[in-house]
């Protein structure tokens, strides 16, 4: 298993105000923008950008990060042999499947298996440069 990607999130009240300056400051188009539930996101540079509602965001905020993986499978046997806890258990959206755990010590992370085009998309054409 390996971590392709990984993201800090930022929570803001829209989307668009926000990814404004973050252009500016990473010098990027958004690699993706999406809604899930009933909040937007954009991944721009190495953020993870979660906009709504704050009662909405609040539900996602446990969080203090989202990793990339290559192997969702292998993830979990790697997290349970190290003591973390699922705390969501797997689930798909449109950019492939994810989960939530909390580590031993507490810090509580999603991991996200994209979907292969993503992976292409995102991560191979960053390797390349």
């Amino acid at each position: 298993m390996t971590i392709l990607k990984t993201y800090a999130r930022l929570w803001t009240d829209e989307l668009d105000e926000s990814l404004a300056l973050l252009r500016e400051l990473t010098g990027a188009e958004p690699d993706l923008r999406f809604t899930f539930g009933s909040v937007e996101l954009a991944a721009i540079g190495d953020f993870l950008v979660i906009a709504g509602p704050p009662a909405e965001r609040a539900r996602y905020s446990h969080a203090s990060a989202t990793v990339i993986v290559d192997d969702l499978d292998t993830l979990i046997r790697t997290l349970a042999t190290a003591g973390a806890e699922i705390t969501t258990p797997e689930s798909a959206s449109a950019t492939g499947r994810f989960l939530y755990a909390r580590h031993h010590g507490g810090a509580e992370v999603e991991y996200v298996e994209w979907v292969p085009k993503l992976v292409e998309r995102i991560v191979a054409k960053r390797g390349a440069c």
